[in-house]
């Protein structure tokens, strides 16, 4: 039978970890279980370490710029295998911080392969071959997903590479950098080797970088990029990839004309499929579509009892949403009120308007949510906005930061927020006020009501939100 729990966990990252949290100090017996370290991809081979990389590559461009603030630093420089332990010290720090939550609450932590038996019963293989058993009352899956590859010649090569891989080498030697998809995750370890010196070609097939985000930002994202010398390949396919002596040959069609480009390492970077692999038994009946476990509003499978959240589920990938929706089901397991709406809420409209926020990472920042003015128009809404641009923003000054814009969009008639978009410094803080606002449904009158102190970055809201009430 196995030793039982009121709840087993599969998957020890952003979704799984908060669950554990969530249930134990709730009164629930708990064992998680992954086949690596807890903290899952978003801490050990994604996020964190990405985030890392990012805030070291611009403290060295701030210092190989610091001249236009009157400052001179000599012979400034870097190590990489300095930089890449500093990454992984921030992984380790929260992951220990993690185990000691764990402990502190009783959360039972195995380390070793899980696979889903009929009854709610889980069966572990372990590191050193044993196998384990559990038995829950609930089972909650927060596998995760893992990264997509593509069927093009040379992809087996040494060299060609998953963000995760790349965030895990050995390999300390990156001066050319060609990135297959212009999404996130490439455009933010794009920023990272460019500002290192590196030489980055993005080879991205539709014609413009993260084609989910407002096309302004976009735009106004690309011209920044490419002034620092980022090469970007709009409407292209890599076709092959080669071995070469000192590296790889990339070739790759670019408005119907060959490109060829001889890199150190290629990144493959075109989405994330969910991690499935193994956890079922044969015998038991899960519904599947296109390789994503099937839930409903409540995040229950076809099989009572057995949940799942997150990446596996396919939606919106982004470790905050598999944290929102842990939290909801394991409350909901103890009847609780649910704490957090988890992606959705009704507008005035009667248009559904996401509250998760989405974050670039890049120098300025990025970050939205809501309805872009695009999606407004194609659903019919009439909106008006605001904009402010930062350039005469006083801490955009003050830190010659002055590229970017704020947007908010209202419903025309009601006056509700309906939308935000930010390219700026400290984007993906000032977001969160912004969603909050989505979530309560409150107007531009009510978004006014509060100060904001001067001088912030945060205070540019404010003159967005003034500027649609003209």
């Amino acid at each position: 039978m196995g030793k039982e729990y009121d709840l087993i966990i599969i998957g020890a990252g952003p979704g799984g970890y908060v669950a554990a949290k969530k249930a134990a100090g709730l009164g629930m017996s708990v064992v998680i279980i992954d086949k690596g370290d807890v903290g899952g991809t978003c801490i050990n081979r994604g996020c964190i370490p990405t985030k890392a990389l990012i805030h070291t590559a611009t403290l060295y461009r701030d210092m190989t710029d610091c001249g236009k603030f009157g400052l001179f630093a000599e012979k400034v420089g870097f190590d990489l295998q300095k930089i890449y332990e500093y990454k992984d010290l921030s992984a380790a720090r929260m992951r220990k911080d993690l185990e000691r939550e764990f402990a502190e609450l009783g959360v039972t932590s195995v380390r070793g392969t899980a696979t889903i038996q009929s009854d709610r019963r889980v069966r572990v293989a372990l590191p050193d071959g044993a196998e384990e058993y559990f038995a829950g009352k609930y089972i909650l899956i927060a596998t995760g997903a893992k990264a997509r590859m593509v069927d093009i010649p040379g992809m087996e090569l040494p060299g060609v590479m998953t963000s995760e891989e790349l965030l895990t080498s050995d390999e300390r030697k990156i001066h050319r950098l060609l990135i297959l998809g212009g999404g996130v995750i490439g455009i933010e370890l794009a920023t990272v080797f460019n500002a290192l010196g590196g030489e980055v070609t993005i080879v991205e097939v539709s014609d413009r970088l993260l084609p989910n985000m407002d096309r302004e930002f976009s735009d106004m994202l690309e011209v920044i990029l490419t002034n620092r010398g980022i090469v970007i390949q709009k409407e292209s396919i890599l076709e092959e990839v080669r071995k070469r002596e000192n590296g790889l040959k990339c070739r790759y069609v670019c408005h119907g004309k060959n490109q060829e480009a001889e890199v150190d390492v290629v990144l493959v970077s075109v989405g994330r499929t969910a991690n499935t692999e193994g956890l079922f038994d044969r015998d038991v009946p899960i519904r599947m579509e296109n390789g994503r476990i099937v839930v409903d509003d409540f995040f229950e499978t076809n099989l009572p009892g057995i949940y799942a959240v997150g990446d596996v589920t396919g939606g919106v990938q982004l470790a905050h949403v598999a944290s929102a929706q842990a939290t909801y089901v394991v409350e909901r397991m103890n009847n609780v009120l649910p704490s957090v709406i988890v992606e959705m809420v009704p507008s005035c409209l009667f248009v559904p308007i996401s509250i998760v926020p989405s974050c670039l990472y890049t120098d300025p920042e990025i970050a939205t949510v809501g309805l872009t003015e695009e999606e407004a128009r194609l659903k019919g809404v009439p909106i008006r906005s605001g904009r402010y641009v930062m350039d005469v923003n006083g801490q955009s000054i003050i830190s010659k930061e002055e590229q970017g814009v704020i947007k908010i969009l209202f419903a025309a008639d009601s006056d509700v927020i309906l939308g935000a978009q930010l390219m700026c410094p400290r984007a993906t803080d000032m977001i969160g006020e912004l969603a909050t606002a989505i979530a309560n449904g409150l107007t531009s009158a009510q978004l006014m009501y509060a100060m904001r102190a001067h001088p912030t970055y945060n205070e540019a809201i404010s003159c967005a939100v003034e500027n649609s009430r003209r």
